[in-house]
């Protein structure tokens, strides 16, 4: 009886070690790949951190989660090869801010510096002092949410300006068509702000100061990144998701630099 006994529990202890074995390799291959995405993760949320941190971009009013969204967008462009090797400008708009505000930044990614914030008009159709309605219907006078590419220089009707090209289909991607481009105008300014309370308002483009309209078509042309944020909870785009972000980050990397994209 004894030796059925333990000829049993022999048996049932070497079955046991045979299934620990078996499934030892697969759970520490996930448990591996799931560190790796965190690192991954943590290692580009401490890099974007930085970005935020050294360029002041909070003193100067920049929300942190529009800046995510933002280079979350420029670094799925560059690596998709949407963007010149050497494109390190990043142009935010913040539309969830009244026009009373300087609410465009001009950030170089690769020095981590803020070159420029400044005021920016919104479309006559999308409110008064507040941009409330977004559009890329021809002929709304909206403005338009989402990523551009700032591309080409030409001389208009508006003077010298900048033509973009909207990359989020069913929202932006008509901005040609439409004629939206980056132009001076005299209604953008602190005298406008002091004359009526609010800026004066565009056909839908993102029209800025004469005072700083070359600096700033001189500074983003030659397609860099361009994204426009406002509060419509309806606005999605491919460019914000992080899957190929993270990819990039390797298991055994120590650092994420956007100059080596």
């Amino acid at each position: 009886m004894r030796r059925c006994f333990w000829c049993v529990t022999l048996a049932v202890l070497f079955f046991s070690i045979t299934i620990i074995s078996w499934r030892s390799p697969g759970a520490n291959k996930l448990n591996g790949g799931g560190n790796a995405n965190l690192a991954a993760k943590e290692l580009f949320n401490q890099y974007v951190n930085s970005l935020y941190t050294t360029a002041n971009l909070q003193g100067s009013g920049l929300a942190f989660d529009v800046f995510e969204k933002a280079f979350t967008g420029y670094t799925n462009l560059k690596l998709s090869h949407k963007l010149p090797e050497n494109s390190g400008v990043l142009t935010i708009v913040d539309f969830s801010k009244s026009s009373r505000e300087k609410r465009m930044w001009i950030i170089n990614l690769f020095s981590k510096q803020l070159l420029l914030n400044t005021w920016v008009a919104h479309g006559s159709g999308s409110g008064m002092e507040m941009a409330e309605h977004f559009s890329d219907r021809n002929d709304s006078h909206q403005s338009s949410l989402g990523f551009y590419l700032a591309d080409d220089i030409y001389v208009g009707k508006h003077g010298r300006s900048l033509r973009l090209d909207g990359l989020d289909s069913g929202f932006n991607a008509s901005a040609r068509l439409r004629g939206i481009v980056v132009h001076a105008a005299n209604y953008v300014g602190q005298s406008a702000i002091d004359e009526q309370g609010r800026l004066g308002r565009s056909f839908g483009c993102p029209a800025v100061a004469p005072n700083v309209a070359d600096f700033v078509i001189n500074t983003i042309q030659g397609k860099s990144v361009f994204f426009i944020n406002g509060n419509d909870d309806t606005y999605t785009s491919k460019y914000l998701d992080e899957t190929a972000p993270l990819n990039q980050m390797t298991a055994d990397s120590t650092s994420f630099d956007v100059t080596r994209l």
